[in-house]
């Protein structure tokens, strides 16, 4: 198992996976019939209509090109996973599309498709027809479909019956969306109206001590029958895990210096720094301008960089120098002072090398080879390595050193029994092996092991209580005459000021979107709050400065706002549809079991005839 996932070696999140199935269903128009030879054939159902394994390989080869083209490093087994699980689930949205789409009874007219192959390019060719205005040169565009062959025109009006029936399904979907005048202003003073204000923060945390309160064992036992939601444990398992970094050696980083340096010197006896560049800078942008970073101030790259380039004159050739990106080879081009440059640079990351990546991919053969033989600790301590005991959750597994470990944590909790050893799985980062030692269903916490944490739970609500109390005090000596700042400071109570800031924004001190944001904005200039109470603080507040929305802007924008919130709403409504498809529909999932890797063991022996 190991050799064949020897061309992983990063994982990412899939997160394109909602925008792709959007692109499949409403504007590929992927073929997802099966129909096509050479298959292994039906690979699970929708609604009783065979997935074909066809169409299952090809969602999977363009998702895996996807995945591919945005990133450096190659898929690693557990992305390949992800990628097995999204190609299936992008067929089987096909298969829900298309039989809507006869539900519907939604079909094209020859009209229709003669139509938009006159005015509409598709999307795959409109970039070569937008003028420099951003228009569309639709002569061209007609001049080209002119001269098409009878093959391609067939093609492109394949294109058109798939397509436009789709989008008739889009628009009925999405159809009744409407967006109020008052909501676009409301968005629109989210965004612009602020705010500047003072604030005396009680700090409940910090400003009562925990023995200033006591918390009976008949509270603690109260609170914890009335929230048993909170003490839900996921199931977890106990394992042994050896690890084996990626991360490179002491080795491999001197190779790194050793190559910065060849570089430095090929250069300096005459070499094109440009096309050394364009040949070996890992940073890509810059690489293909020769590794040119134009004109840029003091203080504008990373200290290291920045203090390197800034030391030196015009003409001078820098390196190697570190940073967290890898090992820099510099060129100072121009000097403008003492405050601006301009260079150009070589990136080198610090990677492993050729030898140092097999040393590694031999050691995780070995360590699963082993591992089909010993246990895991006894495999390990053959291979020089060491393992240690730890407990993964089923619903967020982590190993220190591996990250999110997925694939371990399903073969943990769904195919291994005590004493078993994994294959060597891989993710980012590391190679690794499990042994399962023992594992606990999902179930509660009990009380005596969920106590400490009620217990400081309403020691907080009470010091919560106890600050709102304080708080009030505040209030009243504002509402005597006394100003916030003179009554904070009677009270010894730190006052502190924020802003400018939008009801959208973060702000330090207060948070995001919370109570103490939105007293802010209903309070005018001068103002003072009354106790203003949040899931961690309370607060008293007074309005400093307001801006307010300008109605005339918010009207000169109004369409373009207009047509992006209901273009929001469009896909979130198109998710929603898709989601009610999908857990109306019986979907039946046969990859297991026709995709399943042929024991030849247990295959019947033929005996030989001579």
């Amino acid at each position: 198992m190991m050799r064949q996932m020897r061309e992983a070696t990063k994982p990412i999140m899939l997160f394109t996976a909602i925008a792709f199935v959007a692109l499949m269903v409403f504007q590929w128009g992927m073929d997802i019939t099966g129909q096509s030879g050479g298959g292994l054939g039906e690979i699970g159902s929708v609604n009783g209509q065979p997935v074909m394994y066809d169409s299952y390989m090809a969602a999977f080869r363009q998702l895996t090109d996807q995945v591919q083209r945005s990133q450096e490093e190659l898929i690693s087994s557990q992305q390949n996973k992800e990628i097995e699980d999204a190609a299936f689930d992008e067929v089987v949205t096909q298969l829900l599309v298309l039989q809507e789409l006869r539900k519907r009874g939604i079909t094209v007219t020859d009209g229709e498709v003669s139509e938009a192959a006159q005015f509409s390019p598709p999307d795959y060719l409109q970039a070569e027809f937008i003028t420099d205005a951003g228009g569309l040169d639709l002569q061209a565009y007609q001049t080209f479909l002119a001269t098409l062959p009878p093959e391609q025109l067939i093609m492109l009006e394949a294109y058109y019956r798939d397509v436009i029936p789709r989008g008739k399904l889009l628009r009925q979907v999405s159809s009744g969306i409407f967006v109020s005048d008052a909501e676009l202003w409301q968005e629109f003073r989210d965004q612009v109206e602020q705010v500047e204000i003072r604030y005396v923060p009680m700090d409940p945390s910090a400003r009562y001590g925990d023995d200033e309160f006591t918390v009976e064992d008949a509270d603690i036992e109260a609170y914890y029958r009335a929230n048993q939601e909170e003490f839900e444990v996921p199931a977890r398992a106990s394992v042994k895990v050896v690890v084996l970094d990626k991360t490179p050696t002491a080795s491999d980083t001197a190779a790194a210096f050793v190559e910065a340096e060849e570089l430095l010197q090929e250069i300096r006896d005459g070499g094109d720094f440009a096309e050394i560049a364009q040949a070996e800078s890992t940073d890509q942008p810059t690489a293909t301008l020769g590794g040119d970073l134009g004109v840029f101030g003091k203080g504008r790259m990373v200290p290291t960089f920045d203090s390197a380039v800034f030391a030196a004159s015009a003409g001078d050739l820098v390196g190697p120098v570190q940073t967290s990106f890898g090992l820099h080879v510099i060129e100072v081009q121009e000097r403008w002072a003492q405050d601006s440059v301009q260079a150009r640079h070589i990136l080198l990351p610090f990677e492993r090398t050729d030898a140092s990546e097999i040393q590694l991919l031999t050691l995780a053969d070995s360590l699963e080879d082993l591992g089909e033989e010993l246990a895991l600790e006894q495999a390990a301590s053959t291979a020089g390595l060491s393992s240690t005991t730890l407990d993964i959750a089923q619903n967020f597994p982590f190993l220190p050193g591996a990250g999110q470990v997925s694939e371990g944590a399903d073969w943990a909790f769904e195919e291994a029994s005590p004493g078993d050893v994994s294959p060597v799985f891989e993710t980012s980062t590391a190679f690794y092996a499990l042994e399962l030692i023992s594992s606990e269903p999902e179930g509660v916490l009990p009380l005596a092991d969920a106590s400490v944490a009620i217990e400081s739970t309403l020691l907080f609500e009470a010091k919560m209580e106890r600050s709102e109390n304080d708080a009030q005090d505040l209030v009243s000596q504002v509402a005597g005459g006394s100003a916030l700042s003179n009554a904070a400071a009677d009270l010894e109570l730190d006052v502190r000021t924020a802003g400018p800031f939008s009801r959208n924004d973060f702000v330090a001190g207060v948070g995001r979107q919370n109570a103490a944001i939105g007293a802010a904005f209903g309070l005018e200039p001068g103002d003072v709050s009354g106790v203003v109470s949040t899931p961690a603080n309370v607060y008293v507040l007074e309005v400093l400065t307001r801006t307010d929305a300008d109605s005339t802007a918010w009207l000169g924008q109004l369409d373009e706002q207009r047509q992006a919130a209901i273009a929001i709403r469009q896909q979130a409504r198109l998710s929603e549809w898709i989601e009610a498809l999908r857990a109306a529909a019986d979907i039946r999932d046969r990859r297991d079991i026709v995709l399943a890797p042929v024991d030849e063991d247990a295959l019947p022996q033929i005996p030989m005839v001579f």
